[in-house]
């Protein structure tokens, strides 16, 4: 237990002194495309404390900030300009296949185009290296802002990542070359690439990310361990969330905001956990999480989150200026 209060002292110790974490999730989701250097703009622009994205690795062993373990339907065009069909795992592309790909607007008529309508087109866009998104942030000055990254890795699809090992190594290597462990979390439903960080890099701080709706990597009640989990079984805990994170020694429990409630969150609390919730996009769903007493939140719509913290007098990120075009 002491040694989890100090891991989760640390991370709430190398965040911004406001305390509060203001999280863009993919970058400003809801406002530019998802996982691209536009994103990142956007997101700076806006004023967040932590840039959230998602990682995957091409075939020659680069990471590529995307969420999906495929090239999505409904946002990657090919060269000719028509949108991507079939899948594409990204493990079986290399760096130079996947950047032919043009990331910058949403495939009209499709669900995901209206539920973020407001996304702002950037054509031309491509999926950016972790690197590219490091060398961005410095460039711009945002040396404030803190980065947390997310494992996309399947249990039951091993063919489309690296291996646990081999993907926490990889990322290990990247961060401290370019001396970010103290500006870095990492955070996995697939908690075997955690495991394996704890091993290679117990420097950086880990998030142990948990859904029980709207689909569930918990697994409380079922017979036998959870694949997410790296062998736990939640009934071992009593079906504790919580607990399992503790014991997992993260720094940070991330669960669906519609899994926490105040019971939840004091026993994180009293566990020495961090608390920050994903994806909330409604504001009164915000302003009950905040005042609930969160630690931060996970956001598409920064700017939404960020007016609230401002409504209540918080204090916020400074917003990062933009280069003119």
């Amino acid at each position: 237990m002491r040694l989890l209060s100090i891991l989760a002292a640390a991370f709430l110790a190398a965040a911004p002194a406001h305390a509060f974490d203001l999280q863009g999730h993919r970058g400003a989701r809801g406002l530019a495309p998802e996982n691209t250097l536009a994103a990142v703009d956007q997101a700076l622009a806006i004023g967040v404390d932590t840039l959230e994205l998602d990682l995957v690795v091409t075939a020659d062993d680069v990471l590529v900030v995307n969420h999906d373990l495929a090239l999505s339907p409904d946002i990657a065009r090919g060269p000719d300009g028509s949108w991507v069909g079939e899948a594409l795992p990204v493990r079986q592309m290399t760096l130079e296949a996947v950047k032919r790909y043009d990331v910058g607007r949403l495939r009209p008529g499709s669900d995901y185009a209206r539920r973020f309508a407001d996304q702002i087109t950037r054509d031309g866009a491509r999926i950016p290296t972790l690197e590219e998104v490091f060398a961005r942030v410095e460039a711009l000055g945002a040396g404030h802002v803190r980065y947390n990254l997310e494992t996309k890795i399947r249990p039951d699809r091993a063919d489309l990542s690296p291996t646990p090992e081999a993907f926490a190594a990889l990322l290990a290597e990247v961060v401290r070359a370019h001396g970010l462990a103290d500006r870095v979390s990492v955070q996995s439903f697939d908690w075997r690439t955690l495991d394996a960080l704890a091993a290679v890099a117990p420097e950086i701080a880990r998030v142990c990310l948990t859904a029980q709706e709207p689909f569930d990597t918990v697994e409380a009640g079922r017979p036998g361990a959870s694949p997410w989990l790296g062998g736990r079984d939640a009934d071992d805990v009593e079906g504790s969330a919580p607990r399992l994170a503790a014991d997992a020694g993260c720094a940070v429990w991330s669960p669906h905001h519609e899994d926490l409630d105040a019971k939840r969150l004091a026993e994180a609390k009293g566990l020495g956990l961090a608390v920050i919730p994903w994806t909330v996009n409604e504001i009164a769903a915000m302003r009950r999480l905040v005042e609930m007493g969160v630690d931060g939140i996970i956001t598409d719509y920064p700017n939404r989150l960020r007016a609230l913290l401002v409504e209540r007098g918080d204090v916020v990120a400074p917003q990062v200026r933009l280069p003119t075009r």
